[in-house]
């Protein structure tokens, strides 16, 4: 018997064909102008054989091992649903009544499920939230650094996830696009919480075909695709700041500032001019001052400056320029250079980060909210910047400063995690793993055994979307997808949602957690909200039994295009921004008064410490980039056919230069290792001339499958490069992600690798 539902993910919407109770086939959405091969990979992930197929418990944890208990290589004792439920109340009960509310970090970052309804985040926070509080998470590991400084500067962070300038207006307007990081094909296959159309491509090769001029500044050419005919800057990583004072010299140098918009929309210019030129610390950031850190000829850095103030240009950059050391430097700098030209507020031109980072940035939409559940506020309050997780838990009753505050951070004594990974998405894995062992009891909700899973002590299978009834929904997408439950459960899962129903129950809240709805009244309560939204705005959507049966509602593509910061543009004072001078802030008050030294009142050119221009760099000679894989979603899907597909002898592969493999007597499809100071990773070599000397690349998301389960030192042997990044703040405005500065060495691995087991389940016992 076969069976075709409609169904969603982040990687694009899809009909699921299932025969028999399995699904088969994922099959694209028809109104789908560009499906990603993502797909392929759905029936291997959903029937892998590294699904949680019942509730466990490890084994350590059951004779008492706690805080300070090794973690990763213990077996797991199978128990019933009944007793998992029993474990998690109890433990959630003590450590709330012993340590406070605070000690629990409600962790859940990732993507999770595509579905609003069944989204792990939300419901675990409720659960907690609802129980008394917890430690929670802020900003994101892709762009928490410009998160956090955006509002002070242009007073949204629209301007990096939301409607920014589309494509529509760049192809018709724009003469040329600066792309720092590039517009790399891959981002364009995801959207967080589904899409129902693949846009990124085709609305990029329509602005080439309208005459629009790329330029990739990039240590990588594939950056952009071959179809944009993109010019090609290989810059050194992390010197994207450098390179945008100098060509802001050269506009000064020569006069081609916007002096009207600059007085009558910004603040703070005269300082940051007398930065760029010089006057204030003696350096002028000329061309030849920049050229020898970013590499970039200084000729080339003085045509495209001229370039940009003669012709009407677009500059962004990827979300991935600001996870570094320093992130916060090059994103403001950008600001201040867009300023100066001018276009910002013009059509087709300006300032917007993320065009390259994610499909539906500069797609053409009506502004409109996403289907969404209903969040809880925590009572307590406490929070971290979600790439601090590892400093939470290695300095209790320490101050964490962030963004002009101190954070006290709580002495953390559980973990209870659902959805993401931790061990995918965080810098420095050994170190993360000897701070995850201080906690008492970790608690993890999951559908495979992923390395959250392999280092909890009570895991409960949750299902995936697959298995539940849902609605896919986001802001950056014009479809609304249902989302119909297509096959049973697998093994013993249960729903996110049913899990912390029963364990609310237990501690006597089920009644608040649920409000008395189950699946069904849930999805038609959120739909009917957000069509009432839509009505508000003019925009009549069927009702839910009509979209229910009809599987998705399309909304309509707007009739005109769209300018970001137009209004603001044509009359600042009755459209101010967001910001204390209701301007664009090239210096800001508020972060100078912040007092941290490393991020003054307007941005500057700081060196990372760790970087190819850093003593450093004598011992680990090459820069490191990771990046977002083309083969899955982070680490979502590395179980399926695509990624597999991918692979060097099953581990991550990593790019390189050519003379740089030369010079180390490497050969491409050769097994080599890779590493520095934090450890070392098997990775498989390509070679290709499409990179820079002295960088190589690799994607993130191969699981972490340590050669010593439990070892915090021991190398991975698929290649996850999180093993080898600096677990460091990008600063103490933002403390974002600085996973891209990073350096390392590489060799021949020693003899045959070790085979890669992480897709396989950890031991069990019924000791």
């Amino acid at each position: 018997m076969t069976e075709i539902k409609p169904q969603s993910s982040h990687w694009g919407a899809f009909e699921a064909v299932v025969r028999d109770g399995r699904l088969v086939e994922a099959r694209p959405f028809a109104r789908d102008p560009s499906p990603g091969a993502l797909l392929l990979s759905m029936p291997d992930a959903v029937h892998s054989a590294a699904r949680i197929d019942r509730p466990y418990v490890r084994e350590g944890w059951l004779k008492g091992g706690r805080r300070g208990s090794p973690r990763g290589g213990d077996a797991f004792v199978p128990v019933s649903w009944d007793q998992a439920i029993r474990l998690v109340a109890e433990e959630t009960a003590r450590v709330r009544a012993e340590h406070g509310h605070p000690s629990i970090l409600g962790g859940s970052y990732g993507w999770s499920s595509a579905g609003r309804y069944h989204h792990a985040r939300t419901q675990l926070h409720r659960f907690l939230g609802l129980g008394g509080g917890f430690t929670a998470q802020v900003t994101n590991y892709s762009y928490g650094a410009g998160m956090t400084l955006m509002p002070h500067i242009l007073g949204t962070n629209e301007v990096i996830q939301g409607r920014v300038t589309d494509w529509a207006d760049i192809a018709r307007h724009a003469k040329l696009m600066l792309c720092f990081g590039g517009l790399p094909a891959k981002n364009g296959l995801v959207t967080s919480g589904g899409m129902g159309a693949h846009e990124y491509l085709p609305l990029m090769q329509r602005a080439a075909e309208a005459g629009v001029r790329f330029v990739n500044i990039s240590p990588f050419r594939g950056d952009t695709e071959a179809v944009l005919g993109a010019e090609w800057v290989p810059i050194r990583p992390n010197s994207d700041a450098a390179m945008v004072f100098a060509m802001a010299h050269v506009i000064l140098d020569a006069g081609r500032e916007d002096r009207d918009f600059l007085a009558r929309c910004t603040v703070g210019f005269d300082r940051f001019a007398d930065y760029v030129l010089g006057r204030a610390d003696g350096i002028p950031k000329t061309p030849d001052w920049a050229a020898a850190l970013t590499d970039v000829p200084a000729a080339t850095i003085r045509r495209l400056a001229l370039e940009a103030a003669g012709a009407p240009t677009m500059t962004t950059a990827t979300w991935s320029i600001q996870r570094a050391e320093h992130g916060e430097q090059p994103w403001w700098a950008l600001v201040a250079f867009a300023a100066m030209l001018g276009g910002i507020g013009k059509p087709g031109q300006g300032i917007g980060f993320g065009y390259g980072s994610m499909n539906g940035m500069g797609t053409p939409r009506e502004e409109l909210p996403a289907v969404a559940g209903v969040p809880v506020r925590n009572p307590v309050g406490a929070y971290i910047p979600v790439a601090r997780i590892t400093e939470l838990l290695e300095r209790p009753g320490q101050i964490l400063q962030y963004n002009g505050r101190d954070l006290l951070l709580p002495d953390i004594r559980m973990i209870f995690w659902a959805g993401g990974n931790p061990f995918h998405h965080h810098q420095d894995l050994g170190r993360l793993l000897r701070g995850w062992n201080r906690a008492d009891t970790v608690v993890v909700q999951e559908p495979w055994w992923t390395s959250v899973a392999r280092h909890a002590d009570i895991v409960l299978p949750a299902t995936t979307t697959l298995e539940r009834n849902d609605i896919a929904s986001s802001s950056r997408d014009r479809f609304v997808r249902a989302m119909h439950q297509a096959i049973a459960p697998v093994g013993l899962a249960r729903n996110d949602v049913d899990i912390l129903a029963d364990v609310a129950d237990a501690l006597g809240y089920r009644s608040a957690f649920t409000e008395q709805r189950d699946e069904g009244a849930w999805l038609a309560h959120m739909y009917g909200t957000w069509r009432r939204a839509c009505a508000e705005r003019g925009i009549e959507v069927p009702d839910f039994a009509e979209f229910w049966e009809t599987g998705f509602v399309e909304v309509p593509a707007p009739a005109s295009g769209y300018t970001q910061f137009a209004e603001f543009r044509a009359d600042p004072d009755a459209n101010p921004l967001d910001t204390p001078s209701g301007k664009v802030e090239i210096f800001s008050s508020t972060i100078a008064a912040f007092g941290y030294e490393e991020v003054p009142g307007h941005a500057v050119w700081q060196a990372p410490r760790e970087w190819l221009g850093s003593p450093l760099a004598e011992r680990f000679p090459l820069h490191l980039l990771s990046f977002q894989p083309a083969t899955r979603l982070h680490g979502q899907l590395d179980v399926g056919r695509v990624a597999a597909a991918s692979k060097i002898k099953g581990r991550e592969p990593i790019l390189m230069h050519p003379e740089d493999a030369a010079a180390r007597g490497l050969s491409d499809g050769q097994v080599v290792r890779v590493f520095n100071d934090r450890g070392a990773i098997a990775a498989g070599l390509r070679v290709t001339s499409d990179i820079r000397r002295r960088v190589v690349a690799m994607a993130t998301g191969a699981w972490w499958n340590p050669a010593q389960a439990g070892d915090p030192g021991a190398p991975c042997i698929h290649g996850n490069p999180n093993v080898l990044t600096q677990d460091v703040g990008t600063s103490r405005l933002g403390q974002g992600s600085a996973a891209q500065s990073c350096l390392v060495e590489i060799a021949p691995w020693p003899g045959e690798p070790p085979p890669v087991t992480v897709h396989a389940p950890p031991p069990v016992t019924t000791a």
